[in-house]
């Protein structure tokens, strides 16, 4: 289910030096989500995460003292190392869904549908999110939100490229985040 306004939908693409089954691991592990999901800069306190069908990831980005904001996916469907679909929004600390106070319009549900196919030892990830349940003012805040979008969800996949390359060195690679 998308939005009816195919032009409202969120599209990134990327591909990571990384075999697909690590990939959907890294994408779906409290261990590893905790390590690179969010804007660069913050660190992730997982409050709780239960990956299938139904599950819930809550969580807390930490941006400095003081500065704290929440939020939830709520796992629809997880396709083992091919698919991961998951309704996201800000939450409160109990994990009810809230406004983004930064900007009230902001839809309060996205639905995130990331798909992943792997070549040559290479995973390509296709992430589409489209506002869901949303009013043409969330639609359009949405969309007027894409530039935004593209440089929060590029600086992640930067510190997930990081991370992943950390994991296959081996080593603790710095994960380009906030200490914290």
């Amino acid at each position: 289910m998308h939005s009816p306004d195919a032009s409202a939908d969120f599209v990134i693409t990327r591909t990571f030096d990384a075999p697909r089954e690590l990939v959907y691991q890294t994408m779906t592990a409290t261990e590893h989500l905790q390590k690179w999901w969010g804007p660069q800069g913050c660190t992730i306190e997982v409050v709780s995460n239960d990956p299938v069908p139904g599950g819930v990831f809550h969580y807390c980005m930490h941006f400095g003292p003081g500065v704290a904001m929440y939020g939830r996916f709520d796992y629809r469907e997880l396709t083992p190392v091919e698919r991961i679909v998951f309704v996201n929004g800000f939450a409160d600390a109990a994990g009810k869904r809230i406004a983004y106070a930064m900007s009230p319009t902001w839809p309060l549900e996205v639905l995130n549908t990331v798909t992943l196919s792997e070549q040559d030892g290479k995973t390509h990830m296709h992430l589409r999110s489209s506002p869901i349940n949303a009013d043409q003012i969330a639609v359009d805040t949405f969309k007027a939100g894409h530039a935004s979008m593209q440089q929060g969800f590029g600086g992640m996949y930067d510190v997930y490229d990081q991370y992943l390359a950390s994991l296959k060195g081996g080593s603790d690679v710095p994960d380009g985040r906030a200490d914290g």
